[in-house]
């Protein structure tokens, strides 16, 4: 017996001296060199890199350029690989890594084009801004030159390398970030189908409708057409239109509390966008760069120099999606004579046409890759897309204009933003950034707090932008752009306040047409009841709000909902659930759940007799198309589309919510259990974080990290599912930040995942527990506040 303890012992030991071996080592074999001196060629003086706890770098440099190139260098330590795999995503080169099976990812992105238009404006760049890019990339490609044995491990497991950067990668990551936020493509594309199914003036009953908070009296209905052609877009089934893959589709809230609400004085700006950020560590890059005239904390995205969410030492900044629409599909009309030709004014024109290469990963090609040459055609408008359009089946030639390639004019607006000493000065710089349409909020320590949308939007006819343009003459629907001083602003507004939720922002006599793809309601008046609500703000406040959960379309409509299914005995205890809920979606709760799947079902089972099985779920999976409507509906209480045209009788809304509910306890007594009080929303709406290596399989929650989460699409907490893929988050906050103009030492803000896209780093995934629980997280932004909390010291010095 006592050999055997001892034996036991011994294994104990040695089980336990090997787990700490593990833990000592796992995190050191996935580094780089964070202390001591390196050489950066190019620098002018030495350049000193603190970290601190959470491995967030604090450059101070000589001067910007400087500070861009290190810049560069400590992202390349972090965020290498991610950097290489959206680049090589964003370029057409996935079938790289991924082979065969990535053909029509790669195939989507090489007809787009965005390394084709990347080249050509790379020449347009005035030499300053053409030095602000180089000097970044410089610091990347010196890293990528220098440092092989720093290389992520991801790189040996994925069998690749890096290879260096130039302006127009760079430019790639800004079209790609800004073809993340141009959604209106599927606006187009489920009117036109729905027009194709049922014609106009059906179709028009169930079109978008967008509502602006803020203005009293009936909304004004979208610009429409008085006549749609039908194209026949509708003839496929399992319609899935991956329209922006893997790209940065961009939401959020944004808001400005000005100095007469604010606790200390001085303006706070809160911003959280909402993005896929998924895959660990996420898009966001945290860096603060300190030069002897500027000051700069803040993130940015890997592989594009700059801060586009954070503050300098005079103004703050944050971003969401403005969806102002920028992209219009066309019906080209082929040479009956010859299909190389495409009709303008009734004359045939050629295609261009451009070949692409495209590499496959192939173990049986010599050297493990084949290549083959892709022809892509354009007219004068763009590329033929209708080949692309995945699950899209037509007789038609879809071509696609898109207005960053036209609007883009040299500037970056960046740049010139966070050199801003004012908030004039900032709304007037970000208004060059004419590649990407978004809503900033801005404000200074002056006080001077305000909102702009930056970016180019083409001033269209008539009734155009909802569905598809046939061509049918040589003339130009776009009929210029829509000059900055009447693109959507304001200044210091009375109320005390500015704010962004994606929303409608423009007013009934906005003079020109802006989108048909604006976020539904619900949280900008969430947002209002908190903002107006009596009392100084503090940021703490501004903190919370951040993750307030309360649903305002759940309170309008759960009244309805609950009593109609208290009218069944199947589906009472639903209806009991509802109407004792306070609205707020917690993962804890059953509620949420409840309200969520009965009133998805609803909505299926109104749409889905007369636009069909597959159409009704693509339109459903476009939030944005159909929420505001329906609830507008259903308040109304009687509506035509809410009679199933499939039986004989005339159902109405309440028997369509009771039939709802009797399909939800069954789905869900079979994956919860028969008792509805049990049921958790957090059971089923979880966040699952990824590591980019393990994104499914049993290493994925060891590498990765599972939460249960609360919120939905409808609150400030933002909690998106697919509706036809339910309930797992895919949208939700990429960043919480909140900047106090009278904090002059730090800035709250929190990632989900962390600094570091290195797998087995913990700098990877330590800011998830702040994230999930709501705890305060901190970027440094006082010289003292810096240097209190650093722990590691790197100097770059100059050198060749």
């Amino acid at each position: 017996m006592h050999k055997l303890f001892k034996w036991l012992a011994a294994v104990v030991a040695l089980v336990l001296l090997l787990a700490l071996g593990l833990w000592w080592y796992l995190p050191r074999l996935n580094t780089y060199q964070a202390d001591g001196e390196l050489i950066l060629p190019g620098l002018s003086a030495p350049v000193k890199v603190l970290r601190d706890a959470k491995g967030m770098a604090y450059i101070y440099a000589a001067n910007p350029h400087d500070a861009f190139r290190a810049h560069g260098f400590v992202t390349a330590q972090d965020r290498l690989f991610q950097m290489e795999v959206i680049r090589r995503l964003a370029t057409g080169r996935i079938c790289e890594l991924a082979g065969e099976k990535a053909r029509p990812l790669a195939m989507h992105y090489l007809t787009l084009g965005f390394m084709r238009n990347a080249r050509r404006m790379a020449k347009m760049l005035n030499p300053e801004q053409r030095r602000f890019i180089e000097s970044y990339l410089a610091g990347v490609n010196y890293f990528i030159a220098t440092r092989r044995d720093e290389y992520p491990l991801e790189f040996k497991l994925a069998g690749i390398k890096p290879t260096p950067w130039s302006a127009a990668d760079s430019l790639v990551m800004q079209l790609f970030m800004s073809w993340g936020s141009s959604g209106n493509i599927k606006i187009e594309t489920a009117a036109q189908m729905i027009v194709d199914k049922l014609g106009l003036e059906r179709a028009r009953e169930i079109f978008p409708l967008t509502i602006n908070p803020e203005e009293t009296g009936p909304p004004k209905e979208g610009s429409l057409p008085q006549a749609v052609a039908r194209l026949n877009l509708a003839q496929s089934s399992g319609l899935s239109l991956p329209l922006t893959p893997g790209a940065l589709a961009l939401s959020s809230n944004n808001w400005v509390t000005g100095p007469g609400l604010s606790a200390g004085g001085k303006p706070i700006l809160a911003n959280d966008p909402h993005l896929d950020a998924r895959i660990l560590p996420g898009p966001w890059y945290p860096i603060a760069l300190i030069t002897p005239q500027y000051r700069w904390v803040g993130v940015g995205v890997p592989g594009i120099p700059g801060i586009v969410v954070g503050r300098n030492q005079h103004v703050a900044w944050g971003v969401t999606n403005a969806y102002g629409d920028c992209q219009d599909l066309y019906v080209e009309t082929l040479d009956p004579a010859n299909p190389d030709n495409y009709l303008e004014n009734g004359k045939p024109v050629p295609f261009k046409v451009v070949t692409e290469a495209l590499n496959i990963k192939d173990a049986e090609a010599p050297g493990g890759m084949r290549t083959e040459q892709v022809k892509i055609r354009l007219s004068k408008r763009g590329p033929v897309v209708s080949e692309v359009l995945s699950g899209l089946k037509t007789d038609k030639v879809l071509t696609l204009r898109w207005a960053p390639y036209e609007s883009f004019d040299g500037r970056l607006g960046l740049d010139q933003a966070m050199m801003a000493t004012n908030a004039v000065q900032f709304r007037d710089g970000i208004q060059g950034m004419r590649h990407l349409v978004l809503n900033y909020v801005f404000a200074d320590t002056a006080g001077d707090f305000g909102w702009v949308v930056c970016g180019g939007l083409p001033i269209r006819g008539p009734g155009q932008g909802t569905v598809p343009y046939v061509v049918t003459t040589g003339e130009d629907n776009w009929l210029g752009w829509v000059p900055d001083k009447q693109m959507p602003q304001a200044m210091n507004p009375a109320k005390g306040w500015v704010g962004t939720c994606n929303h409608k922002t423009i007013t009934r006599d906005y003079p020109y047409y802006y989108s048909s793809r604006l976020a539904p309601s619900w949280r900008y008046r969430r947002l209002m009841q908190l903002m107006n609500a009596p009392g100084k703000k503090s940021a703490m406040d501004s903190w919370a709000y951040q993750r307030d959960d309360k649903n305002l379309m759940a309170e309008l409509l759960v009244p309805i909902l609950a009593q109609a299914l208290k009218k069944d005995p199947t589906t009472r205890p639903l209806g009991e659930l509802l109407a004792s809920w306070d609205h707020r979606d917690r993962p804890q709760a059953a509620a949420p759940l409840v309200f969520q799947a009965v009133y998805n079902r609803f909505a299926l089972l109104t749409y889905r007799d007369e636009l069909g099985e597959d159409l009704a779920r693509f339109m459903l999976d476009q939030y944005y198309f159909w929420k505001e409507r329906l609830a507008s509906k259903v308040v109304a209480g009687s509506w035509d589309w809410f009679d199933d045209t499939t039986t004989p009788a005339k159902e109405g809304r309440d028997e369509l919510i009771r039939r709802a509910g009797r399909e939800v306890v069954n789905e869900l007594n079979d994956k919860l259990g028969p008792d509805p009080a049990s049921w958790k929303w957090g059971d089923l709406h979880t966040l699952n974080l990824v590591s980019p290596v393990a994104r499914q399989g049993f290493l994925a929650p060891i590498l990765g990290e599972f939460h249960p989460m609360g919120g939905s699409e409808s609150t400030l907490l933002r909690g998106i599912y697919d509706f036809n893929k339910p309930y797992e988050v895919t949208i939700f906050d990429s960043l919480r930040m909140v900047a106090d103009l009278a904090d002059d030492d730090k800035v709250m803000a929190v990632l989900p995942g962390g600094v570091t896209a290195r797998v087995l780093n913990p700098h990877t995934t330590d800011q998830v527990g702040p994230f999930m629980s709501g705890a305060p997280v901190y970027w440094w932004f006082s010289d003292r506040a810096i240097a209190e909390h650093a722990v590691s010291k790197l100097i770059l010095k100059p050198g060749k």
